[in-house]
């Protein structure tokens, strides 16, 4: 750390024990998706983190050695009955622990601290006010500073052996330390992007208190990764399935990387893609990387078996299971010339996992054919390389593994394709209509520069929705179009892009004219949460 610290810093710059760990933060997980924040944020640390249900015990924890372990937000209150409890025993396992949120408040219930409904609630930005005196968590820190916070108890006395570093105008005790036990805890959200210095706040108990190394890096995933994949797929035969988006090839290029031309390729074509999409990897992808790529022609398959499904569960489960059904078949036709084919790589990302139901006390939001709608005889074992990445890691691996910026740079795009912006059933008509839609949507924030300033726009098509309109003098009775720009780090919070207003009348204006079954575009302005990126 370049800041100046006080004597308590300089004592925690190697943890009270004298030594640096290069070991792993565990986030302990207390049910909010708050809690992938905080390790992505340890990770922008370069600090290796990784997510644990709170029901895990402490010797199970201690059992993978972490250098430190951080308690995370969550809905609960200390008080309601069958709330989770803290780790029996983690606070005298000699390990660093930090508190965020309900966390911290658990921290300080065990220890021997207060935590009261004083009645009054802090939700939304926050002054904090620093308390005079050293401190690991603050030093050469401003002094009054704004933060995030949402609870509603809150810490009235630290536990003893603690001191209290900052407060605020509802909350006495609003942060502590006790560097003696490597121990720290603060009732804001630090890894929330509103609390102005919360990332150096975060990296000041990773280093000061914990004595964390920053040596974790991309070119150390690669490392590790390549030698994973060696080790599960020896010398078989390995399928990818390839969308052209970022995950996918990303992941691809690593399993390249890792098996060479054990590595075949498959692009399925079925039928949701946007315009153009299919050529363009079928010509650049190759292009850049030389693999080994084999396209299936399958839109009639997948339409048929979406005809008249109108719920987007039922649609993503379907096109997940056709969609491993031509993977079945594309295996046996690589395995009539080159050997059965065992392993199916898949550009399944950390946020794919918690949304499906799969990080620890996240409830299911959806299901994605690549997580959670397999088959039960599914014939592949999966190779998912990037499960536990966030989306700018994967892009910085697909940079460190050498893929064009065409590639990396990327927008998101669903899996299950168009077939999850149509609401409503799916058919070749409707998906023409939103296709011509996206083109244009695509094509004018490309032409204004705006690409890189969010990190989507879906476009979506109401389909069951009819609205009159007057088109060409007359009566029209057509379809909505919605456009849904957001702006995010990692798709696991996102707020709605403010566009320019000339961008969005050029475009409204455009499809109207250009795409005559639709007669109204209108603009989503929801953040997630409440509202998810897609509509489906």
């Amino acid at each position: 750390m370049t800041a100046e610290r006080g004597d308590r810093g300089k004592r925690g710059e190697r943890g009270e024990r004298g030594e640096q760990s290069t070991g792993t933060v565990l986030v302990v997980d207390y049910g909010a998706q708050y809690a992938q924040l905080i390790a992505r944020r340890i990770r922008e640390a370069r600090v290796h983190s990784e997510i644990v249900p709170y029901t895990t015990s402490v010797a199970d924890m201690l059992a993978r050695d972490p250098s430190a372990i951080v308690l995370s937000g969550g809905p609960s209150s200390v008080y309601a009955p069958g709330a989770p409890a803290a780790p029996e025993g983690l606070f005298e396992a000699g390990v660093p622990v930090f508190g965020i949120c309900y966390g911290f408040q658990l921290m300080a219930q065990a220890m021997g601290g207060v935590v009261a409904r004083t009645g009054t609630s802090e939700y939304g930005g926050t002054a904090l006010a620093v308390t005079p005196g050293p401190s690991a968590l603050f030093s050469g820190l401003p002094d009054q500073q704004l933060v995030w916070m949402s609870h509603g108890d809150s810490v009235t006395a630290p536990p003893p052996g603690f001191s209290v570093t900052a407060t605020s105008t509802g909350t006495p005790v609003a942060a502590v330390e006790d560097l003696s036990r490597r121990l720290a805890g603060v009732q804001f959200h630090p890894e929330v992007g509103h609390s102005e210095h919360g990332q150096a706040v975060l990296e000041r108990f990773l280093h000061n208190v914990a004595g964390c190394w920053a040596d974790w890096t991309m070119d150390n995933v690669i490392e590790t990764q390549v030698g994973r994949i060696q080790a599960q797929v020896g010398g078989k035969r390995v399928l990818c399935a390839l969308s052209g988006g970022v995950d996918s090839a990303v992941a691809a290029a690593l399993v390249q990387r890792a098996v060479g031309d054990q590595l075949t390729c498959v692009y399925v074509d079925h039928g949701l893609m946007r315009l153009g999409e299919t050529e363009q990897v079928e010509r650049d992808y190759v292009a850049s990387t030389g693999v080994d790529l084999r396209v299936v022609r399958a839109e009639a398959q997948f339409l048929e078996a979406l005809a008249g499904v109108a719920d987007p569960e039922q649609k993503r489960k379907i096109i997940g299971r056709e969609f491993i059904r031509v993977f079945e078949q594309a295996a046996r036709e690589v395995a009539g010339t080159e050997g059965s084919v065992d392993f199916l790589v898949q550009g399944t990302l950390y946020p794919d996992v918690v949304e499906s139901g799969g990080g620890s006390g996240a409830a299911s939001i959806k299901s994605h054919h690549n997580v959670g709608g397999l088959p039960e005889d599914l014939a592949f074992e999966l190779v998912e390389p990037l499960r536990e990445l966030f989306k700018d890691e994967v892009r910085e691996v697909g940079r460190q593994l050498g893929l064009p910026a065409s590639i990396v740079g990327r927008q998101p795009f669903p899996g299950p394709g168009l077939g999850v912006r149509i609401v409503g059933a799916v058919d070749a008509y409707r998906l023409d209509v939103l296709r011509r839609a996206d083109a244009i949507t695509r094509e004018e924030l490309t032409r204004a520069g705006l690409d890189q300033s969010i990190w989507q726009c879906p476009v979506v098509l109401l389909a069951d929705v009819r609205s009159v309109g007057v088109q060409g003098d007359g009566r029209t009775y057509g379809h909505p179009i919605v456009l849904r720009p957001v702006s995010s780090e990692d798709a696991m919070t996102a707020d709605w892009t403010r566009l320019p207003y000339d961008v969005l009348a050029l475009i409204s204006t455009r499809i109207t004219n250009e795409v005559p079954e639709v007669n109204r575009v209108v603009l989503d302005v929801t953040s997630k949460p409440p509202g998810t990126i897609e509509w489906e």
